[in-house]
């Protein structure tokens, strides 16, 4: 029951190429970091990610995007990652781009053993239409665009059908975590995790607080720990390493 591992290098360490990974976070919150790090740090390319977005600047996974280790994301949000778009945009990479509630349904479903479901969204898009460019010939052109998907209706109304993600690999981070791999997290850096974390059939979770069991109340717990293989205890220099996507400040205000 003990699953916390020696180390980020240990915990990654089977890893293979080509393998499909689900990755927690949003933006820079909640990203494990650390494990990203120990998994470039392997070597292994040719990754299959699903995950909201795909890291920004040189943090999270924009550090396997860069090095040219991911091979296909399925996300929601591409947001300001320029790399992202010229690896894109070029031929370079594969994106499935999917509404982000779906994106979190599909790792959700996943990880319940749903294998399908309908939703609303996308319905008359080509998101349910197909048509969406997978991935561009470097010319302009597209070379693999996405299928059309099963649309039905339920008492009048158009829903498209969306199949669970389950992966071989699951990366997260939680503010505290048990040797039996029950987790929490913390306000908004819960996020993708949990949903992540369900998808994977390894999972692998960074902790930045790691507890005995039954330190942890029962009602608190997040996640339980049948979700989780392996645990990674954080050192405090890497728990409080915690970057800002975009930092913005109000002005204070000048008292005479």
């Amino acid at each position: 029951m003990d699953k916390v591992a020696v180390s980020a290098a240990e915990a990654v360490a089977d890893v293979p190429d080509g393998a499909s990974l689900a990755v927690g976070g949003f933006g820079l919150s909640g990203i494990p970091g650390v494990l990203i790090q120990a998994l470039y740090d392997t070597g292994v390319t040719g990754l299959d990610v699903v995950s909201n977005n795909c890291g920004a600047g040189e943090s999270g996974l924009a550090v396997l995007l860069a090095a040219g280790r991911i091979s296909r994301v399925t996300g929601s949000y591409i947001g300001g990652n320029k790399e992202f778009a010229r690896q894109y945009l070029g031929g370079g990479i594969e994106l499935e781009l999917i509404p982000q509630g779906t994106l979190a349904e599909r790792l959700r479903a996943g990880g319940c053993g749903i294998p399908a479901f309908y939703t609303p969204a996308g319905v008359g898009t080509q998101v349910a239409d197909g048509g969406l460019p997978w991935r561009y010939d470097g010319n302009g052109g597209v070379a693999v665009a996405s299928p059309a998907k099963e649309v039905r209706e339920f008492d009048g109304v158009a829903y498209v059908l969306e199949h669970g993600i389950s992966t071989d690999f699951a990366l997260v981070r939680a503010a505290k975590g048990d040797r039996h791999g029950n987790l929490v997290f913390s306000k908004s850096a819960r996020n993708f995790n949990p949903l992540a974390a369900m998808a994977g059939r390894i999972t692998i979770a960074e902790v930045e607080e790691l507890v005995e069991p039954g330190a942890i109340d029962p009602d608190q717990v997040h996640l339980p720990g049948i979700f989780v293989r392996r645990v990674v205890a954080l050192s405090p220099g890497q728990a409080a390493d915690k970057q800002i996507e975009n930092l913005t400040v109000t002005p204070r205000e000048v008292r005479v």
